[in-house]
């Protein structure tokens, strides 16, 4: 008797499970092992899409199941920022599957692909800060989301390390002068990390198809079409779930590459003003290096004058009470960054009671070193920028 062929079984397999019983939800991948960075993406690709491969059986025949799928930018997971890296996984990421999995039609992720696309993957690359991680260690968070069921269909998670990996923020991050990391970017990077069978963030996925259209704009910033990009973002304001901090950088810096200050300090009101409504408001002022003064080219500090004209006017409006806490990168001495951050905060809560005095006895300094380090490379360039950022924390008012 001649047997059954592999393929044969695997289909009777599956048809039996979807006859007489639940199919369990695959097991999300994780490779607990260091792996050098490529085969640590091709490895999380990989577990990532073995967990698909019943789920299309079981409908029909594999040559004829075909999915489309479109990638939402991986990342850094906890700056939130696209990098020259996290770009590179994604390339990686489409090459493989058009090379392995040829079921799949991969889409631009792109406004007009919405309607298309069944899949969307999301991807985080995050930097293992903890006391006792081992240095420099990264883990790359891989999922695909179900648009039609808003599921998370499959994870999968690697370990490598920074060995001397570009995390350069790409253009538009590394021009924002603010910590972008808002409840969108938030409910991205908590999908990524989402086991198979759980819903995907709804913060995150109720403003795919928004996300999408903010996408094509910081892809013609980064392109240095400043107008087309000023366009773009203006259009995704205008659209549901617009109203979000990547959106009101991004008419902040495409106005102020086109010169049109004015326009510029009124996008950066509605930064500021987004952020104290959300108590998330980190500012990428740059410091020369171990001083209180900023640094002196007019082409990174020219602006600060109206970032802190708008900050001290937005903060007076409000009636807020707030901490300005200065931060420092990891490199020197803890008590000499201490001190330094100390110094920074109090030069900056100085600054805004110029603008508005009444801020003086709402206002208060401190400095927190490089204890709350996002990126942790002690670079003291692009790639850290924000670990030297300044932020406004709400505060309880003194009786």
């Amino acid at each position: 008797m001649r047997s059954i062929p592999s393929w044969l079984r695997t289909r009777l397999g599956i048809a039996a499970c979807a006859l007489l019983v639940a199919c369990a939800t695959p097991p999300q991948a994780t490779t607990t092992k260091e792996l050098p960075f490529e085969q640590a993406v091709a490895q999380a690709t990989e577990d990532l899409f073995k967990q698909t491969q019943g789920d299309l059986l079981s409908k029909v025949e594999s040559k004829l199941a075909r999915r489309t799928i479109a990638i939402d930018p991986l990342l850094d997971g906890r700056t939130g920022q696209q990098t020259a890296v996290t770009r590179s996984i994604e390339k990686s990421i489409t090459e493989k599957i058009k090379a392995a999995y040829p079921q799949f039609d991969v889409l631009p992720f792109q406004s007009s692909s919405m309607g298309k696309t069944n899949l969307i993957l999301t991807g985080t690359l995050t930097r293992d800060n903890a006391a006792g991680a081992p240095p420099k260690r990264l883990r790359l968070a891989l999922a695909l989301t179900d648009l039609r069921t808003g599921k998370v269909v499959a994870q999968a998670n690697s370990l490598t390390r920074d060995d001397g990996l570009d995390t350069k923020p790409t253009p538009f991050y590394q021009d924002s002068p603010v910590i972008i990391r808002d409840r969108t970017i938030d409910g991205y990077v908590k999908t990524a990390e989402t086991p198979p069978g759980q819903a995907a963030d709804p913060a995150y996925l109720e403003k795919i198809v928004t996300a999408a259209l903010i996408e094509e704009a910081l892809g013609a910033y980064n392109d240095q079409n400043y107008a087309d990009a000023l366009r773009l973002y203006e259009r995704s304001l205008a659209s549901p779930g617009g109203d979000q901090l990547r959106v009101h950088t991004g008419i902040y810096l495409s106005n102020l590459k086109l010169g049109r200050n004015g326009e510029a300090e009124s996008a950066f009101g509605k930064i500021v003003s987004s952020g104290l409504a959300n108590n998330n408001l980190g500012v990428k002022f740059l410091f020369r290096p171990g001083s209180t003064e900023f640094w002196q080219d007019a082409k990174i500090s020219g602006p600060y004058t109206f970032w802190l004209r708008q900050i001290a006017r937005q903060s007076a409006a409000a009636k807020v009470c707030m901490n300005i806490i200065g931060h420092t990168s990891k490199t020197g001495s803890e008590q000499t960054n201490d001190r330094l951050s100390q110094q920074r905060a109090q030069f900056i809560k100085q600054r805004l009671e110029a603008e508005a005095p009444e801020l003086g006895a709402r206002t208060r300094a401190s400095g927190q070193g490089f204890r709350q380090a996002l990126v942790g490379t002690g670079s003291d360039d692009a790639r850290d920028a924000l670990d030297r950022r300044v932020e406004f924390k709400l505060s309880s008012c003194p009786p």
